[in-house]
Parts: C-alpha cells; sequence; structure tokens
C-alpha cells in the first residue's frame, strides 16, 4: 500500500485500504501464508463521489509492476474463448490499462489523460437513465 500511496494518494480515496493475510485451501497457493489489500467501501470512510475502483486496481497492478518488475502479472492462455488476446486485455476492453502498468515511465497522470474522455463519454451517455 505504500508504494500505492507514493505513486498516486488521491487514487485511494473514497475507501479504505487495509493489510490482509490469509492461507488458501486449494490450487497453487494451498496451505501458504498470502498476503493481499483488502478494500472498505461500505463503512464511514466510503465516498461514492471520490471512490474510483478501476482506478484502485490499476494502481495495484502499478505498484506490483514497480516492486516486483519481473511478476507475471498477466495470465498468457486463453480466457473466455480468446486465444489471441491476454485476459487482462479481454476484461479490460484492449491493452491500455496493460500497456500502461508495463510501461516503467508511464505515470498516473498519463492514465488520466487516456481514461478521462472515456469516462466523461459514459457519464453523459448514462445521464438520461438515471431515476434520481
Amino acid at each position: 500500500m505504500a508504494e500505492m500511496q507514493a505513486l498516486a494518494p488521491r487514487w485511494l480515496d473514497g475507501c479504505r485500504l487495509r493489510d490482509c493475510w490469509f492461507e488458501p485451501t486449494f490450487h497453487k497457493h494451498q496451505g501458504a501464508l498470502c498476503s493481499g489489500v483488502q478494500i472498505h467501501a461500505e463503512d464511514p470512510g466510503y465516498d461514492h463521489q471520490a471512490f474510483r475502483p478501476w482506478r484502485l486496481q490499476a494502481l495495484a497492478f502499478k505498484a506490483i509492476r514497480r516492486l516486483y518488475p519481473d511478476y507475471p502479472l498477466w495470465r498468457d492462455f486463453p480466457y473466455e474463448y480468446e486465444h489471441g488476446k491476454l485476459a487482462i486485455d479481454v476484461i479490460n476492453g484492449g491493452p491500455l490499462l496493460r500497456e500502461w502498468v508495463d510501461d516503467a515511465a508511464a505515470t498516473p497522470q498519463d492514465l488520466d489523460g487516456l481514461a478521462t474522455a472515456d469516462e466523461q463519454a459514459w457519464l453523459s451517455a448514462r445521464r438520461a437513465h438515471l431515476r434520481y
């Protein structure tokens, strides 16, 4: 979390993060003590306007890449019947996020610049469908 705080502290707004440890009961890390981050978005620290989960996850990926440059972050086998694309690219709708994470020189401001136009278009498109 310290790396995330150092990179983009405002991307942590709207929620609380807490270190957590767990032991998986199956799969490749079964029985091993693993660490992670728990996101609290349902307590007094939650702020709907400030909480930006896509950026929070992007920041977590970026922090992992910076701390562990050789960590195999991206699944490289078929996902959802896609054989020509990485799973992260399918989930995210394209390579933008992955390329930003993997570019050591890319900053949070760069990702803001790339994502803001799409976010504004989404806000505009959904406005007519809001009930309140």
